[in-house]
């Protein structure tokens, strides 16, 4: 049987003689090679998940398995893990070189093997001209690049970054995430990401982990993450504008079904028939902004009118209001109508998304998402 190179089961993590659970219980498998994200706000216990697999804390319950064998209770020196903090804690007083080969120097390697792994990272990371560079002189991505260096000599496992970009301007930001994708390529690292910026995690992740109150609300593909969202909070936390989401309950005359919010009616199509709980049951209605569309007044559709229009470039993100509830939508910039205008607005049926008003869980993928606390 395969094994994966980490794998997280039933992990806990309880502060205050359990009175705070930071972490409840979640399970994670991660494959060579592969990145993944941890992906949700400050609070939902993403940093420690990080900090317990690397050992800077011990868990309240559950494993940890790198290669099939637990490390809990084993020191961080002897887990075979990289960790790259976003304030970088690179050596200012020191050169690129000597960052690069401290640690290699403290475990005693011979001279000339700290030299090929120095030099090895240096000409990865672009950092073969800089080092006789003192860090001082380095700018954010620079020396972001020298912490990831320090820690891939070493040649880890695992490569751990939380929240590495945070502290870069948004052009640096960009680069760092092309330099990271250039180097999962090459070199073929396990990555675990930790970020609460979603473009990052979208960017960067073969899979992420969607995390909200300790728990793990969601963990699949990227793409799929953002368009089949498993849970509200999933829906809630991705996108910009962030998926549309109207509670209401389900109606059915005959065999037609449709979602019912106030004055607000949305035929549903027939693959929610199999899923859909009884009639009048509680449901939120999820569409993503950039899936709704609008039309003129005579068009099929709600009779709308907006009432908000933000320019973003090549794209505008809109305020409609349609009986009575709001709902955002994205239009190219050159078919932006204006505020106050009168539209159709139009539900395209494959881009509706049903979720349980009891769990939040979406209809379709209940298997995909923890209960929620």
């Amino acid at each position: 049987m395969t094994r994966h190179k980490l794998e997280l089961i039933g992990l806990r993590k309880e502060y205050d003689d359990g009175n705070v659970v930071a972490v409840d219980g979640i399970d994670l498998a991660v494959e060579s090679g592969e990145t993944i994200a941890l992906l949700g706000p400050s609070g939902c216990g993403k940093s420690t998940t990080l900090n317990m697999i690397v050992g800077l804390e011990e868990p309240t319950g559950g494993d940890i398995h790198i290669d099939g064998k637990s490390v809990v209770g084993r020191p961080p020196g002897k887990r075979n893990i990289g960790l790259v903090f976003q304030d970088y804690a690179v050596f200012t007083h020191m050169t690129v070189a000597k960052n690069l080969s401290f640690g290699l120097e403290v475990s005693g390697l011979p001279r000339s093997e700290i030299n090929r792994r120095v030099g090895e990272a240096a000409e990865l990371l672009g950092l073969t001209d800089l080092l006789q560079e003192k860090a001082t002189r380095l700018g954010g991505s620079q020396l972001q690049r020298v912490a990831i260096g320090r820690t891939l000599v070493t040649k880890p496992a695992i490569l751990l970054l939380d929240e590495p970009l945070s502290n870069l301007e948004a052009e640096a930001r960009q680069a760092m995430r092309n330099e990271l994708r250039r180097l999962q390529n090459e070199i073929g690292l396990t990555i675990v990401y930790v970020t609460h910026d979603q473009t990052e995690a979208l960017s960067l992740a073969n899979r992420i982990a969607v995390m909200s109150a300790g728990k793990i609300r969601q963990f699949d593909a990227s793409g799929t993450v953002y368009n089949e969202p498993a849970h509200t909070f999933v829906a809630s936390f991705l996108g910009s504008p962030a998926m549309n989401l109207v509670r209401g309950e389900l109606r059915r005359d005959g065999q037609a079904l449709a979602f019912k919010s106030g004055a607000l009616t949305v035929p549903l199509p027939a693959r929610f028939d199999a899923m859909a709980p009884a009639d009048q049951a509680p449901v939120t209605l999820g569409i993503r902004p950039e899936n709704l569309r609008i039309g003129q007044p005579g068009d099929s559709g709600l009779i709308s009118t907006v009432s908000v229009v933000e320019p973003r470039g090549p794209e505008a993100a809109l305020t409609v209001e349609a009986a009575n509830t709001d709902f955002a939508v994205v239009v190219p910039s050159a078919a932006r109508p204006e505020p106050g205008e009168e539209v159709s607005l139009q539900f395209p049926e494959d881009s509706l998304v049903l979720f349980s008003g009891e769990t939040d869980r979406n209809l379709a993928l209940p298997h995909n998402v923890e209960e929620a606390a």
